[in-house]
């Protein structure tokens, strides 16, 4: 399916690693001009080789989310590079220090919320206007499915996700006669690096060994993390072909959704 994704200008945030450089990578393979955003130049610079090495099209914009002026500097900086922005996914944030009820912080909740919701914000409202004066533009939220199911852990980080689903309905009604879309999407247990060395290490204590194939890895510790109806954790490459296509002119008349990428966890009934 062509996507039709050539030569539109798609931001990132926080795609120097993770589920952001999959989907950068992803939406530069389908044609589209990626601006690739971190804090830190040098791994930003990485990604950008990496895509333009796979004569993809890329540009790389630093800055820091939490500052409005940071803001205001990145997205002039990538409109000079790359020309105007039609698509943004945001999906720069994270969680906080892992606390819990015992000793979760007023302050905490504060900064998580900053660096997802109130980030998000920001670049959102800085695009907004040309987006609709173009009558174009898709707007993708990077949610969680902690935010629908919350864990008794890190709360700060539940709710502010569950803060970006709310926004993007919001959003996505009062922009829906503009031409522009707006929708979340919530990976549940993916493989990242992160997790990858944490199943590891815990598959060691229950016999695995650290460098054994990762469907041993998987197989053995996933159901002590997680009840995953499809016996598998999900991958950066099918988060990014999801974001893909919402990003699309194919997905134009998706918006206000939610779409849940996690093999089934989250109970519907």
């Amino acid at each position: 399916m062509d996507l039709q994704l050539d030569g539109k200008v798609a931001l990132v945030t926080g795609s120097s690693k993770g589920i952001g450089e999959a989907v950068a990578k992803g939406l530069a393979q389908e044609g589209a001009i990626v601006l690739v955003h971190g804090r830190d130049r040098a791994q930003a610079t990485r990604v950008e080789q990496q895509i333009r090495s796979r004569d993809g099209q890329a540009y790389v914009v630093t800055g820091d989310l939490t500052v409005d002026e940071d803001v205001q500097a990145l997205i002039a900086e990538g409109v000079a590079l790359a020309g105007s922005i039609d698509i943004v996914v945001n999906n720069a944030g994270g969680s906080g220090a892992g606390e819990d009820w015992s000793n979760t912080a007023p302050g905490s909740w504060a900064s998580v919320y900053d660096r997802n919701v109130l980030a998000a914000v920001r670049v959102i409202t800085a695009l907004l206007p040309k987006m609709r004066a173009a009558k174009w533009g898709r707007i993708i939220n990077i949610a969680s499915l902690a935010g629908m199911m919350p864990p008794a852990g890190n709360p700060d980080y539940s709710a502010a996700k569950a803060a970006m689903l709310a926004m993007t309905t919001s959003l996505a009604k009062a922009v829906a006669a503009d031409g522009l879309t707006v929708n979340a999407v919530s990976p549940g247990t993916i493989h990242s690096a992160k997790l990858d060395m944490k199943f590891r290490e815990v598959g060691a204590q229950q016999g695995v060994a650290v460098d054994a194939p990762w469907e041993e890895v998987e197989q053995a510790v996933l159901p002590l993390f997680a009840q995953v109806p499809v016996g598998r954790v999900g991958t950066l490459e099918e988060i990014a072909d999801a974001i893909c296509f919402l990003a699309s002119p194919r997905a134009s008349y998706i918006t206000g959704s939610n779409i849940r990428l996690d093999g089934g966890m989250l109970p519907t009934a």
